[in-house]
Order: structure tokens, then C-alpha cells, then sequence
């Protein structure tokens, strides 16, 4: 017997393959791939172009980007607001097109976000060698640009042969869909074969549903964790971005509600409970919040919920100082689970949140602990306020900037930031009151996500104000996908911050004794430093130019009323402000490692090697 078969190339089987995926969690079904990104060119434009032109909006629908870069962290964005469950592609031609894909690939896999990349490629079948814009390797002749994917994709492989499609295009969905494995995946599409014609069984384009899973925790595991938190005289949960992947934020607070544990979180868990909730103690480490660097420097268990540790949680290993402190780490990924010699629990962060709570009946921590960490809020919380002050007549600071957005917001509004000085601003002062409501990228930190992002974020929540917060550093980065948003209609929001350079790394020059040098937007003068009158640049005029609607304001009054304007809008709007560049930022609770010259003849450089060998002193290894 025959199998039934349809003949189509090798790019229109790949556009309806893909129209057939879904993941499924909780019983809940999404489409998997939601819609792709592209720009064309003579990598893609006859093969995966023709083909998306093909099946139609209803099969897969289409949105053009302007920068390869910036389409990958729209997916990125759009992945993340949808907990991981539905995606997007890319597709880019040969070439620059595809280089410019590495750098939102490695964002992607470092935050374990979902996207699929579908670079051009180099023909498979060598009829004229080189083409136009191939990199030619003297010695290994099937290596092309793409290969500079293989080390930022959780998944890659090159179609060179149609078949070649089917087990590569299932792995690939197995890969986006797994909890434990997710980031970039990438399937390089040689251009001929993407043009290729194919009988493609029909069981290839069968309705495929990918049960995303979530496991419970090994017994063993689950009683040894249950033992150490309930030795522990002042335990401290630290919340990383699992717990959102997971939609465990009930389950979180089950927990804390049940036992009385505070609760710390990283820039990705940031939101993981209500900010008024009495256990939320706000950001840790670097840029963390005083009452919750002082618990952390004296816990003596560190209960990790779906974080990596990276060194700003940790403030480069000088932030658990207890001597005998130990973790205990919840993660569905082992790897993750085993830092810090931990305790493991590999398992679903839901999961293992329910599993704990119902095993840790009737325990609950001290009252004397929990009224210190009640009151050092309360003292945070007035730092807050302070930082958010301010006069209506004033020029508003970065982070009255802040304040004036908080009086804004509603409870649902999404605020999108990942470089400068605001995360840092963000994570001490922001009043996160959803669980989607922070969005910061900072596991890569990359200057120009937020306005992509921005996009996507709202194409996965279309009714939701979405707020794309940024310094003209950020901005000047890459502005371009302004021009999608007008052109689809996605009524954006910009708020954009001028303090002329780059604050965050100016204020890290000065304490790493660089004394500022090429931080600062301004003229060059006679000594050659860029020291001189600031630039004369109009970020807003640009941005109107672009299509968006600008709003401008000089003071906090006119700022809150431009938010209020922007938020109430159908369009794409742009809220520019000059900021006062007087600090009224609350100052770093905790350290962070960045190495200082060892020798050096300016002054600054020594007097900021003495501090960083007074703060390395601290530093350990937690075995």
C-alpha cells in the first residue's frame, strides 16, 4: 500500500509543516509557531518568500522587519510574554543577513527563549563557487557564515537534501517545546534546496500537539530539601525567570503565604509575587534592594527557584557570607539545579513550589525573623518613595522618570528595559504588580532589544499597554523597528530618556578608575577627550520621523501628562525627556566584579584598585 504523498519544495513544505505545530501544557493549546519575520533577499526570496507568499496570512502569517537583529528579539519578546509556549521565526537571506542573527540567537538561548532561525544559505549543489557574498574557508569547504550560529543555537543543523527536512524539522520543534532545552534553533536553508521540489509524505503535515511537561521531583531529592529548609533558622528564596516560564507566581505564594519565607528575585524573576505582598523583599544582589542584600548576607539557606546565579544575583560570589550557609536548588534543568554544590531538586517550578508546600505542613519561620525583614520593607519602601519625589515644576531625575511612569501604569501594563543605568533603577525601586508586568532582558543585556521587543510583546498581548523604556544610547542602537510598529499599527510606547552617553558605563569607568573616557556624547575638544558641548541631536525628531507621535516634556508635570497621553493612545507614541543628571538613585547594597589595572600611573586607576582588592577579599566558592 501506497503512502499519499504531495509534492511541493522543499521551503512550502517547511511553511506547512510549521502551520501545524502546537504546544500543549495544562491542557491548554497554543500555536507553536505563530508567524514569521523576514527580510528577503537572494538567499530567501525564491524559496522560503515564495513559499510564506504561497500559503497565505491564514497559514502563516508574515511580518517585515528592518534589522535580522532586531526580528529576533521581537520573537524573543513575544516568546517570553506568552510563557514559552508559542513562538515565531525568522528568516533572513545569505550573508550579513544571517551574521546579524547572532547576536539576538545568543540573547535568546541565554535567556532559554524560544525562536527559530531560518538563515539563507550557500547552495548545496556548487553550480558557481563562491556566490555572492560567501566567506570562503581555505580548507573546510562546507563551513558558511551560519556555522557562527552553532555555538549561541540550542539546535542546529543544514538542510542539504529535502529529506533531510523531516527528522531536522521534528527535532526542531522538540527543542523549542522542551522546558529543560529551549533557546535558538537554527536550520540553515542552502537556497537551492530550499527551491527543491520533494514528495513529502502527508504524515509530515498531520496536526502535531507538543506536550510541554512538567516534572515532579524525585522523592529522595524532594525529602532532603524538605529536611535542610526546615533545619534552616532564616531561609531566603531567590526567584529567577522559572518562575515565570512555569506559572508558578501562585505557587510561589502558596509557599510564602504557608511558611513565612521572604522572598528575593532576579532581574528575570522580578514580579514573581505582588510588590506589596509582606514577604517580597525586591531585587538581589548588585542592584538589589538593602533588606534583601542584608537577609541574603545572613541566611544560612539559599532556596534558588529557576535561577542561573549569574554574578549580579550573586554579587560575584561575595553576597552569601553566612559560613555555613547551603542551597537548595529548584530548576527543571540539572545543570542549573547543581550550582553552588545545592541540594538538587530537578523538577517544574509549579511542581516542586506544590510539592514543597504540602511537605512543609505546619512549618512556619520564626516571628522574630519574620518581623526584621517586615521592617527593613517598610525602610525600603521610604527609599523608594524618596527616589520617586519630586517637584511638578522640576526636571525629573532617571528615576522620578520612574515615579512619574509608576503613577501611570495599571496593574497589566508591560515595562520592557535591558541596558544602561535603568536596570539597575528598575530592579531597586520598581513596584512590579503582575507577573508580566517587569520585562528585563539581562541575562545578555542587550542595547536595542527594547523596542523590538516592545513589538512583540504587544502582538502577544494586543489589548495591554506595553512601555519599551530607553537612554539615547540604547536608542541610537537601533530605533529601525519604529517603522514596523507604525506600519502594523502597534500602538508602542517609547519613553525616551536623553542624558547624553552612556550613563551606566560612564558611572562603572569612574569606579573602575576609567575616569569616564568615551562614555559621554559630546564634542571632541583640543585635549582630544570627548569633553565638550553636548551633541546637538534631536532623538525625538527622529523617532517622529520614523511615524511615531512624540510627546515632549521638560518637567515632571508635563511628563506625567505625556505618560497618561501615551497610554490612552491608539498609536505609536514617543514620550521624550532631557533628564537632571544629579543622582537620585539609592546607592549599589552589594559588590560586583569588574576587574581594575593591577598597575597604572593615574591616580583614579590605583585609588580604584585599593577598593577592588578591599572587596575581592570576600569573594568565595560555595562547595
Amino acid at each position: 500500500m501506497s503512502t499519499p504523498t504531495r509534492r511541493l519544495t522543499v521551503a512550502q513544505a517547511l511553511v506547512r509543516f510549521l502551520s501545524a505545530q502546537y504546544s500543549e501544557r495544562d491542557g491548554v493549546r497554543h500555536r507553536l509557531i505563530a508567524g514569521t519575520w523576514g527580510i528577503f533577499g537572494h538567499g530567501n526570496v525564491a524559496g522560503i518568500g515564495q513559499a510564506l507568499l504561497e500559503a497565505g496570512e491564514d497559514t502563516m502569517p508574515f511580518h517585515q522587519g528592518r534589522n535580522e537583529q532586531s526580528m529576533v528579539h521581537a520573537a524573543v519578546g513575544y516568546a517570553r510574554q506568552l510563557n514559552r509556549l508559542s513562538a515565531q521565526a525568522v528568516t533572513t537571506s545569505i550573508g550579513p543577513g544571517a551574521t546579524n542573527l547572532v547576536t539576538g540567537a545568543a540573547l535568546a538561548t541565554v535567556n532559554r527563549l524560544p525562536v527559530l532561525l531560518l538563515p539563507g544559505d550557500y547552495f548545496a549543489t556548487r553550480p558557481a563557487d563562491p556566490l555572492l557574498q560567501q566567506l570562503e574557508h581555505p580548507v573546510e569547504a562546507d563551513v558558511s557564515v551560519n556555522d557562527t550560529l552553532r555555538p549561541v543555537s540550542r539546535y542546529f543543523d543544514r538542510i542539504t537534501r529535502p529529506e533531510m527536512l523531516i527528522p531536522s524539522a521534528l527535532n526542531a520543534m522538540r527543542v523549542l517545546t522542551d522546558p529543560a532545552e529551549t533557546g535558538a534553533v537554527t536550520l540553515a536553508m542552502p537556497q537551492d534546496v530550499q527551491a527543491e521540489a520533494y514528495d513529502w509524505p502527508e504524515e509530515f503535515f498531520a496536526e502535531r500537539v507538543w506536550h510541554v511537561r512538567r516534572p515532579a521531583p524525585d522523592p529522595l531529592e524532594l525529602a532532603e530539601a524538605v529536611g535542610a529548609i526546615r533545619a534552616a533558622e532564616r531561609p531566603l528564596i531567590v526567584a529567577g525567570g522559572g518562575v515565570h516560564h512555569s506559572e508558578a507566581e501562585a505557587a510561589l505564594k502558596a509557599l510564602v503565604d504557608a511558611t513565612g519565607i521572604p522572598v528575593a528575585s532576579t532581574q528575570a524573576g522580578k514580579g514573581s509575587l505582588r510588590y506589596d505582598h509582606r514577604a517580597d523583599l525586591g531585587g538581589i544582589g548588585h542592584t538589589g534592594t538593602a533588606v534583601c542584600d542584608d537577609i541574603a548576607r545572613t541566611a544560612d539557606l539559599i532556596i534558588g527557584v529557576g535561577t542561573r546565579y549569574t554574578d549580579f544575583t550573586t554579587a560575584s560570589n561575595t553576597l552569601f557570607q553566612k559560613p555555613d550557609v547551603r542551597f537548595v536548588n529548584l530548576n527543571i534543568t540539572a545543570f542549573d539545579a547543581h550550582k553552588l554544590a545545592a541540594h538538587t531538586l530537578v523538577a517544574d517550578a509549579r511542581t516542586g513550589l506544590e510539592a514543597l508546600t504540602e511537605a512543609l505542613s505546619g512549618h512556619r519561620v520564626d516571628a522574630a525573623y519574620e518581623a526584621e525583614y517586615r521592617l527593613g520593607k517598610e525602610r525600603w519602601d521610604d527609599v523608594v518613595e524618596a527616589a520617586y519625589r519630586a517637584e511638578d515644576s522640576a526636571v525629573p531625575t532617571q528615576t522620578q522618570v520612574l515615579g512619574a511612569l509608576d503613577s501611570v501604569v495599571g496593574d497589566d501594563d508591560v515595562v520592557i528595559n535591558a541596558a544602561g543605568s535603568l536596570p539597575g533603577d528598575l530592579h531597586k525601586l520598581w513596584r512590579a504588580r503582575s507577573p508580566r508586568q517587569y520585562h528585563l532582558e539581562y541575562g545578555y543585556s542587550c542595547m536595542g532589544y527594547e523596542i523590538p521587543a516592545g513589538i512583540g510583546v504587544q502582538q502577544a498581548a494586543p489589548d495591554t499597554p506595553v512601555w519599551s523604556l530607553v537612554g539615547d544610547g540604547t536608542y541610537l542602537m537601533m530605533p529601525t523597528e519604529i517603522v514596523t510598529a507604525v506600519q502594523e499599527g502597534l500602538p508602542v510606547n517609547l519613553v525616551l530618556i536623553q542624558n547624553h552617553g552612556y550613563a551606566s558605563i560612564g558611572g562603572l569607568s569612574e569606579e573602575t578608575g576609567g575616569e569616564r573616557f568615551g562614555t559621554a556624547y559630546r564634542y571632541r575638544v583640543a585635549d582630544g577627550t570627548f569633553s565638550g558641548a553636548p551633541l546637538p541631536v534631536d532623538l525625538a525628531a527622529n523617532a517622529a520621523s520614523l511615524g511615531m507621535d512624540v510627546l515632549r516634556a521638560k518637567t515632571v508635570r508635563e511628563l506625567r501628562d505625556a505618560l497618561a497621553a501615551a497610554r490612552a493612545s491608539d498609536r505609536p507614541t514617543c514620550v521624550y525627556v532631557e533628564t537632571d543628571p544629579t543622582p537620585t538613585a539609592p546607592p549599589a547594597e552589594a559588590w560586583w566584579d569588574v576587574p581594575v589595572a593591577e598597575v597604572a600611573t593615574r591616580d583614579a586607576a590605583l585609588t580604584a584598585r585599593e577598593r577592588y582588592d578591599g572587596h575581592v577579599v570576600a569573594r568565595r566558592r560555595h562547595l
